[in-house]
């Protein structure tokens, strides 16, 4: 194998990384869906062609979506093993989104393609991007109240969409006569592969520069760093065990928590994940695959050493043990809408719960945590047309050593973020009334959370049937360290009639019954406080206070500091006082 010096290696590296960003630029640029053209959920990446395992993604991917296609590539090479799929020839291109083949939840639907650079195999293409809607009991997928997958729509294994470069149209024609405003897919599944094309383009550029042997001792080369890089940021960690909670509002079906219990063991330069002691199988669609909870896990850990280069080498310290017999270990026919925009960022909080006693200095408190999936299906009378809309909206970061948290920040498992309301106001029959900051949202402390978001949405014409699959609408995002938990995440509908509707589970529902005029308020979490909220400046808590962000009362009873209510002066002495009973009295 030839040798590299370290000038080639990092230019192959980010060569690498520059093929997924192009290919997620090219999807989103192609798509159709506002979901995946302007929110951006959707990743790509290159798989190992021996077991499937991550060899880059870009920048500009969902971190979630990085994990769990390793298990999805793995997967299409199974099925080729066993003969439940043929062999890849040269234009072929696999679908899949079967969550128990290494997928999340139905709507993130993946394609998979086989790389060939002078007649052989190279390497694996995968992307994923969220369908709309895939069929299934409510539009847009989000079922909060399914107790079997069949519900929650359209499951595939690994077949073959595209045979050496042309569509399967009978493949198609099943996919289309399962999910709702079906001749609207045709644009985001030409776009899908568009990337992936992209990606095969750029990745023989760089084979031609650098030649298959080079490159392929760059791979093995990178993957062997990333996991020296990531025991040696382990491996200062006190040896011991760390524990940490996080809990799940309901299941959407069973009006009671579900708890996440992770205890890490750190043993020489390894962390060993134990979860076994968390909630048995839930009922409803809360449950987390297999992939899922093993990508939540890589991502936490991401997050908190995020020098360490992101490929298969990174995750080898990581030991997780299989968590059979709890809800994050689903099996068919298990509900699993909810795992990946929700239990997956729980699964994070406990790992950041646990690993801020541990690295406190790299570890923030909880972030909002939840991805808002607002779904909204119905019939525009104006353009005489299906649709659904899907929403999702960020939420504060959680506090840490250095600052506060970021305000109205996108969710802890990706980048994606809410589409512009201006597209969504031309697409649908909605208007948006207010779009703002949730003042006084964010959980006190020495630096305290950002801010969620609230949001009231006007259906303009029609009837339409809402859906929400959203998370921390019962206990707040955890602070730390004796930082204050963020605010909950609440969801109103208002009536024309006067009459207002709160979801039971607080945060989940399905098929709830709008009409014109209706408006619906979603308000996000605000992310926990870091440290004691009675060491915070009282500087920065009045700076606070004259932006509106929180009220008088809260810069009292929260922080400790007084000021006048008329002018928003500080009183020092007074603040002085009162911070000193409180130390005398904690």
């Amino acid at each position: 194998m030839p040798d590299l010096d370290p000038v080639t290696l990092a230019v192959i590296e980010n060569g690498l990384a520059q093929v997924c960003n192009e290919m997620d630029l090219a999807f989103s640029r192609a798509a159709f869906s506002p979901v995946i053209a302007e929110a951006n959920d959707r990743s790509d990446g290159i798989y190992h062609r021996d077991g499937g395992r991550l060899v880059a993604q870009g920048e500009l991917g969902l971190p979630v979506f990085v994990g769990t296609m390793q298990d999805s590539t793995r997967a299409v090479l199974d099925a080729i093993a066993e003969g439940r799929a043929a062999p890849p020839e040269e234009g072929d291109i696999f679908v899949l989104n079967d969550p128990y083949l290494g997928g999340t939840h139905l709507m993130d639907v993946k394609f998979v393609t086989p790389f060939f650079y002078r007649g052989e195999l190279f390497c694996w293409l995968a992307n994923t991007g969220h369908w709309p809607d895939i069929g299934g009991a409510v539009p847009g997928g989000f079922s909060a109240n399914a107790t079997e997958v069949e519900q929650e729509g359209l499951r595939l294994p690994p077949v073959k969409l595209f045979k050496r470069g042309e569509l399967d149209s009978e493949i198609y024609g099943i996919i289309t006569s399962n999910i709702r405003v079906a001749e609207q897919r045709i644009g985001d599944i030409r776009a899908q592969r568009a990337a992936l094309l992209v990606g095969a383009r750029r990745l023989t550029a760089l084979l031609d520069r650098y030649g298959r042997d080079t490159v392929d001792t760059a791979i093995a080369e990178l993957e062997r760093r990333a996991e020296t890089q990531m025991r040696a940021r382990i491996a200062p960690i006190p040896d011991g065990v760390y524990e940490g909670t996080a809990v799940v509002d309901s299941d959407g079906v069973v009006d009671e928590p579900l708890w996440i219990r992770l205890k890490i063991t750190k043993r020489d330069s390894e962390l060993h994940f134990d979860l076994s002691e968390s909630s048995p199988p839930c009922r409803g669609p809360m449950n987390s695959v297999i992939a899922t909870t093993r990508s939540s896990i890589y991502l936490a850990i991401k997050h908190i050493f995020p020098e360490v280069p992101i490929n298969a080498g990174m995750f080898v310290p990581l030991r997780i043990e299989d968590p059979e017999g709890t809800f994050l270990y689903a099996k068919y026919p298990r509900p699993v809408s909810g795992c990946a925009a929700e239990v997956s960022q729980r699964i994070a909080e406990a790992v950041f719960a646990a690993m801020v006693k541990a690295v406190p200095e790299r570890v923030t408190a909880a972030p909002a945590g939840t991805s808002g999936n607002f779904a909204l299906g119905g019939s525009d009378p104006v353009r005489g047309r299906n649709y659904v809309m899907y929403h999702i909206t960020g939420g504060g970061y959680g506090g840490n050593a250095d600052h506060d948290g970021l305000s109205y920040g996108c969710s802890t498992i990706g980048i994606s973020k809410s589409a512009p309301v201006e597209v969504t106001e031309q697409q649908y029959p909605v208007l948006f009334e207010e779009f703002a900051l949730r003042e006084g949202s964010g959980g006190a402390g020495r630096r305290r959370g950002g801010f969620g978001a609230r949001y009231t949405v006007r259906l303009t014409a029609g009837e339409a049937r809402a859906s929400f699959v959203m998370d921390h609408g019962r206990f707040g995002p955890q602070g730390v360290l004796g930082g204050r938990d963020g605010a909950c995440n609440r969801i109103t509908v208002h009536y024309a009639d006067g009459r207002t509707y709160v979801p039971p589970h607080l945060s989940k529902d399905q098929g709830v019954p709008v009409a014109a005029g209706d408006r619906i308020t979603i308000e996000t979490p605000g992310g926990g406080g870091y440290g004691d909220p009675f060491a915070r400046e009282p500087e920065l808590v009045l700076r606070d206070l004259r932006r509106g962000y929180y009220t008088v009362a809260q810069a009292r009873d929260w922080f400790g500091v007084v000021v006048d209510g008329e002018t928003l002066e500080l009183d020092l002495a007074a603040t002085e006082r009162l911070r000193a009973a409180a130390a005398a009295n904690p």
